[in-house]
Protein backbone atom coordinates (compact mmCIF):
# COMPACT_ATOMS: atom_id res chain seq x y z
CA UNK A 1 0.00 0.00 0.00
CA UNK A 2 1.14 3.66 -1.01
CA UNK A 3 0.13 6.36 0.17
CA UNK A 4 0.35 10.30 -0.88
CA UNK A 5 -1.39 13.03 -0.48
CA UNK A 6 -3.61 15.18 -3.08
CA UNK A 7 -0.26 17.25 -3.97
CA UNK A 8 2.01 14.79 -4.42
CA UNK A 9 0.39 12.63 -6.44
CA UNK A 10 -0.20 15.43 -9.03
CA UNK A 11 3.04 15.51 -8.93
CA UNK A 12 3.55 12.17 -9.50
CA UNK A 13 0.93 10.66 -11.32
CA UNK A 14 2.31 8.56 -13.87
CA UNK A 15 4.83 6.77 -11.15
CA UNK A 16 1.64 5.88 -9.06
CA UNK A 17 -0.39 4.58 -11.28
CA UNK A 18 2.69 2.68 -13.23
CA UNK A 19 2.40 1.20 -10.14
CA UNK A 20 -0.80 0.79 -9.00
CA UNK A 21 -0.97 -1.48 -12.36
CA UNK A 22 2.31 -3.24 -12.77
CA UNK A 23 2.56 -3.83 -9.39
CA UNK A 24 -0.43 -4.61 -7.96
CA UNK A 25 -0.30 -1.76 -5.19
CA UNK A 26 -3.76 0.06 -3.99
CA UNK A 27 -2.64 3.85 -3.36
CA UNK A 28 -4.03 6.09 -0.50
CA UNK A 29 -4.72 9.68 -1.66
CA UNK A 30 -5.25 11.09 1.56
CA UNK A 31 -7.59 14.08 2.04
CA UNK A 32 -7.95 15.70 5.56
CA UNK A 33 -9.94 13.22 7.46
CA UNK A 34 -10.67 11.55 4.65
CA UNK A 35 -8.97 9.75 1.39
CA UNK A 36 -9.49 8.08 -2.11
CA UNK A 37 -8.25 4.39 -2.79
CA UNK A 38 -6.92 3.74 -6.17
CA UNK A 39 -7.04 0.53 -7.42
CA UNK A 40 -5.90 -1.52 -10.91
CA UNK A 41 -9.05 -3.19 -12.68
CA UNK A 42 -7.77 -6.36 -11.92
CA UNK A 43 -7.25 -6.14 -8.13
CA UNK A 44 -11.29 -4.37 -8.07
CA UNK A 45 -12.63 -7.08 -9.95
CA UNK A 46 -10.98 -9.93 -8.31
CA UNK A 47 -12.12 -8.12 -4.70
CA UNK A 48 -15.94 -8.23 -6.42
CA UNK A 49 -15.91 -11.92 -7.62
CA UNK A 50 -14.48 -12.55 -3.96
CA UNK A 51 -17.18 -10.59 -2.66
CA UNK A 52 -19.83 -12.11 -5.04
CA UNK A 53 -18.40 -15.49 -3.64
CA UNK A 54 -18.75 -15.05 0.04
CA UNK A 55 -22.28 -13.07 -0.19
CA UNK A 56 -23.80 -16.52 -1.36
CA UNK A 57 -25.27 -18.50 1.09
CA UNK A 58 -24.42 -21.91 -0.28
CA UNK A 59 -20.79 -21.17 -0.35
CA UNK A 60 -20.67 -19.85 3.27
CA UNK A 61 -22.22 -23.07 4.67
CA UNK A 62 -19.21 -24.81 2.18
CA UNK A 63 -16.54 -22.31 4.11
CA UNK A 64 -17.84 -23.18 7.37
CA UNK A 65 -18.19 -27.20 6.87
CA UNK A 66 -14.20 -26.56 5.77
CA UNK A 67 -13.55 -24.39 8.73
CA UNK A 68 -14.74 -26.98 10.69
CA UNK A 69 -13.25 -29.93 9.20
CA UNK A 70 -9.53 -27.71 9.78
CA UNK A 71 -10.42 -27.52 13.52
CA UNK A 72 -10.99 -31.23 13.90
CA UNK A 73 -7.95 -31.96 11.51
CA UNK A 74 -10.47 -34.15 9.19
CA UNK A 75 -8.35 -34.61 6.05
CA UNK A 76 -10.14 -33.61 3.31
CA UNK A 77 -8.66 -36.37 0.70
CA UNK A 78 -11.55 -38.26 2.62
CA UNK A 79 -14.18 -36.75 1.03
CA UNK A 80 -12.28 -37.32 -3.14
Amino acid sequence: MIITNVSGFRKEMKEYMDKVIKNFETLIISRGKSGIVVMSVEEYNSLMATNHELSSGKNEKRLDAAIEKLKTKDSFAKDL
